[in-house]
Formats: C-alpha cells, sequence, structure tokens
C-alpha cells in the first residue's frame, strides 16, 4: 500500500507557488529572468537535504538522482522532469495560494478579486474534488500549477524513495528545467547530465491523463516593405506596410484554420505578434499541425495569402521565413513503445482510468524524445491553468506522486 503524505504534499507545493518564476518571451538572456534560479536554488537546497546528489548550473537547471536500489545491474536509467516557470500570460508575483478543505462544491469566490468565481458550470472537474482538499490562488494572480504541482509531485516522489527503501526500483534521474513557458525549456540542457535513457514530464491535467502525442510546431514570419514617402507629398507614391499587414490579417479565413475554429486533431496557423512602421511591418505566426508533412502545406497556404494581398501594392515586397520549433513526439515514441505502456500500467494500479490523449501544444518532452530521451508527458491535476482561476486537487497531485512510484517500480519488474 503506497501512502502519500498529502498534507505534506500540499504545503511543499504552496511554498513553491510563491515563489515568482514568470519567465519572458521578449527576454534575450537565459533563463529569460533570473527570478527563475530563485526555485533552483531552493530545489537543491531540498535534494541535498534529502541526501540525494544534486546540482544547478548558471542556466537555472536542476539535475539530481536517487540512486538505484534493485540488485539488477542493467535497469535503464528514467527521468522525471518539470519546469520551474511560470506563464507570462497572467501575473505571477505575489502570488497567493488559498488551501479549501472539504470543498463542498460551491462556487469560490476568489477574496482578492470579487469578479473571479471558480464554478462547476464553467470547470465541472470540480465535481470529482467535492468533500477533497482543493488550491486556488486569490484573485490577482495564476496559481502556478503549471508547472509547480510537476515539481511537487517528483519532489515528494524524493521523499518518499528515500523515506522508503523497501520500494525497489532502478535509477530515477530528476530534471528541473526554466523557460520551458517561451518554449526554450531544453535549449540548454546537459543531456549527460539529465543521465537517463526514457523520461516522463509531469506536465498534465486530468487525472489519469497520458499523453504520448503532440503538434509539430513551426513558426513563420512575413516581413513586408512598402514604399515610404513624407506623408505631406506622399499622394500616389507612399505604400504603407503596416496597412498591408493588416490585409494579411483579415484576408486569413475567419471559419477555419485558427485556434479559435479548431479542436482535436486540426492543425492551424495562428499569428501571435505584429511590429512595424509604414516602411517595414512583421507579422509572426505560429503553424501546429499534428502531421509534420502537413506544416510544408500550412505554410505554402499561408505564403500565398500573404503574396496574393502584397501584389496589389505597386512597390511593395515581402519575404516569407518559416522556422522550425518542436516536433511531434508520437513517431519517437512509437519506435519505443513501452515508455507509454509502463505508464499506463502505472496509472492503472494507482486506481485509475487510464486516458491516453493528444497535447494540442507541446511540452518539453516533444524535444526531449528528439534529443534521445522519448518523453511522454503525465498528468498532475492542474486546471484552468495560465488564468486566475487555476486551480488544482490535491488528491489528484497525490495520484500522480503513487502513479510515479509505481512505474519506478515496473521498469525494475519488467528489466530482466
Amino acid at each position: 500500500m503506497i501512502e502519500i503524505n498529502k498534507d505534506q504534499l500540499a504545503e511543499r507545493f504552496m511554498k513553491y507557488v510563491q515563489v515568482d518564476t514568470q519567465s519572458d518571451p521578449n527576454g534575450t538572456s537565459f533563463p529569460t529572468t533570473e527570478k527563475q534560479k530563485d526555485l533552483s536554488k531552493i530545489l537543491l537546497k531540498e535534494l541535498k537535504e534529502l541526501g540525494l546528489q544534486a546540482e544547478t548550473d548558471e542556466f537555472g537547471y536542476v539535475y539530481s538522482s536517487i540512486p538505484s536500489n534493485s540488485s539488477k545491474n542493467n535497469i535503464p536509467p528514467i527521468c522525471f522532469c518539470s519546469h520551474v516557470d511560470t506563464a507570462p500570460d497572467c501575473s505571477g508575483t505575489n502570488v497567493k495560494p488559498i488551501l479549501h478543505k472539504n470543498y463542498d462544491g460551491n462556487d469560490i469566490v476568489l477574496p482578492d478579486d470579487n469578479t473571479q468565481v471558480l464554478s462547476a458550470k464553467v470547470s465541472p472537474y470540480l465535481k470529482n474534488h467535492i468533500g477533497a482538499d482543493i488550491i486556488t490562488a486569490s484573485g490577482h494572480t495564476l496559481l502556478g500549477a503549471d508547472d509547480k504541482s510537476g515539481i511537487a509531485i517528483i519532489m515528494q516522489l524524493a521523499d518518499y524513495m528515500v523515506k522508503n527503501p523497501a520500494v525497489i526500483h532502478g535509477e530515477i534521474r530528476i530534471v528541473f528545467t526554466p523557460d520551458e513557458e517561451v518554449g526554450k525549456g531544453t535549449a540548454k540542457i546537459d543531456m549527460k547530465k539529465a543521465g537517463a535513457v526514457y523520461g516522463y514530464t509531469l506536465d498534465g491535467g486530468e487525472a489519469g491523463s497520458l499523453e504520448d502525442e503532440t503538434f509539430s510546431a513551426d513558426g513563420a514570419t512575413i516581413t513586408v516593405h512598402g514604399v515610404i514617402a513624407h506623408p505631406g507629398y506622399a499622394k500616389d507614391t507612399l505604400v504603407n506596410a503596416m496597412k498591408i499587414a493588416g490585409e494579411i490579417l483579415d484576408a486569413l479565413p475567419k471559419n477555419e484554420w485558427s485556434p479559435e475554429t479548431t479542436d482535436g486533431m486540426q492543425g492551424f496557423v495562428h499569428p501571435v505578434s505584429l511590429n512595424g512602421i509604414a516602411e517595414k511591418t512583421t507579422i509572426g505566426f505560429i503553424v501546429r499541425d499534428f502531421r509534420t508533412e502537413k506544416l510544408a502545406e500550412h505554410h505554402d497556404r499561408l505564403k500565398k495569402i500573404a503574396e496574393a494581398i502584397v501584389a496589389k501594392h505597386k512597390g511593395a515586397s515581402m519575404e516569407y521565413t518559416p522556422s522550425e520549433q518542436y516536433r511531434n513526439m508520437k513517431d519517437i515514441l512509437v519506435q519505443h513503445p513501452q515508455v507509454a505502456e509502463y505508464a499506463a500500467e502505472a496509472i492503472t494500479r494507482a486506481g485509475l482510468k487510464v486516458k491516453q490523449e493528444s497535447i494540442r501544444g507541446g511540452t518539453d518532452g516533444s524535444r526531449l524524445s528528439y534529443m534521445g530521451m522519448p518523453c511522454p508527458n503525465i498528468f498532475t491535476g492542474m486546471q484552468n491553468i495560465h488564468s486566475k482561476l487555476e486551480w488544482i486537487g490535491v488528491n489528484d497531485m497525490a495520484k500522480a506522486v503513487e502513479t510515479l512510484v509505481h512505474l519506478s517500480q515496473i521498469w525494475e519488474e519488467k528489466t530482466n
């Protein structure tokens, strides 16, 4: 029987979310904000206090190891990974977590902003937690469960394994990364220090969810060049690049091919930035699809839309620049089916129903899979992420810890 200390887990999580670790999408340093290292230092100290080998580096990564206690010497090391940063979408400064004991199912009005109301009508998953403990923020900030729940789960696992040596397992590696929310989580990772053959990110939602597929992702930049002239003498001369950019955006399909009109396995193209002056304007896009080969079709369609608009303006020109971001982890994981299969078995052993899902986004696991560490994503319980109504159930986090204990045992059991 695996018994997880839920009070300790909740306390650990609430401690971590109070550390401001918001990353900066416009940052040029690495990590993009120095404050992410504040949490890295706390985690380093706690790991060492458990008696584990641990280190951090100049970039804010934390690397640690729970040594094998098995008589088998050929068990592949596995890695559990989460990210320290929180999203730039909503303030992460002065987070005040609130533990709601024995949630009664009624609406929760967050005290610092009574317009922020957490309701089962909006978040039906709350009904699964009636009579149990949940954690919210106070109304002015996000909570930071993405991904400090993952960090708390991994740290609770480390605590459990150290205190329960009768649980037999191979080597367990731990990695905490910065800058995942701005797409740079693995940019400076040292895979030798990570030291694992297979990995799992703890960065998922509802209890039981197992995600082994992500979008394949590209970026694209359209640079529009206009014709500049003094506005007082610009008749029949001036061609305003900003107006052309506006026409390009207006020409995008209104009822399909966008995040707001797609779901499931549908891909999309999405403008994310617009910068410039009359002479030169750039539009940044993200391009997403589960089928990697479809990205080229999306690029071709977007480029043709832009070219048709620019061609209507004498003297204007444009450049289209695609860039690779990450690729669907499924393409790698199908070559190593045991990685997801063992995770599914662990979830089942924890008494949960497995919900195998695809992520309409990406994780550090997307890149790690292509860097030689096949790496699906396991649930933490986080809900309404990146918002003031973010919340998490303590039971879900505890079940995630239990799942990791089972998973560690399964890798040991199934190694001949």
